[in-house]
């Protein structure tokens, strides 16, 4: 059985996501940061371990986000509490805008990174070595 589609494509489905988020470039992201915002990691470990992760991030990979940032969920980490800002963070800024508005769908305040880790990076940003393990802050 097939179901209608309610996009043409995957690009209109992250145009619609991104509508609803305000995005951030890496130097507002880090302000946001150091004004009590906070970042979270969704990318696999295999990613975080080849690319490096940012100092201070939540790492939460993505099959589990909805579920450790509502601060009603039983699955929740110790940070997800309510009125906290999370700006979410991929590999390149895709992925992180699918996510940040469906953490926005449940209540939960979000929005991404445009340009992902790579972005951070490539910013002159703070990175380190990958390899924190889910629902860790990365040091």
């Amino acid at each position: 059985m097939s179901v209608p589609a309610r996009y043409a494509s995957v690009d209109e489905l992250l145009a619609d996501a991104r509508s609803r988020l305000d995005r951030l470039i890496p130097a507002d992201a880090a302000q946001a940061v150091r004004q009590g915002a906070r970042l979270v990691d969704i990318r696999p470990a295999e990613q975080r371990l080849a690319e490096g992760e940012i100092p201070g991030s939540l790492v939460v990979e993505r099959n589990h986000l909805e579920w450790r940032l509502h601060p009603e969920s039983d699955a929740r980490v110790p940070a997800a509490v309510s009125g906290q800002r999370w700006i979410v963070v991929c590999s390149e800024g895709f992925t992180s805008s699918l996510a940040a508005d469906a953490l926005n769908t449940i209540g939960v305040a979000a929005t991404d990174l445009v340009g992902g880790f790579a972005g951070w990076q490539e910013a002159g940003l703070p990175t380190t070595a990958g390899g924190t393990p889910a629902g860790q802050f990365v040091s």
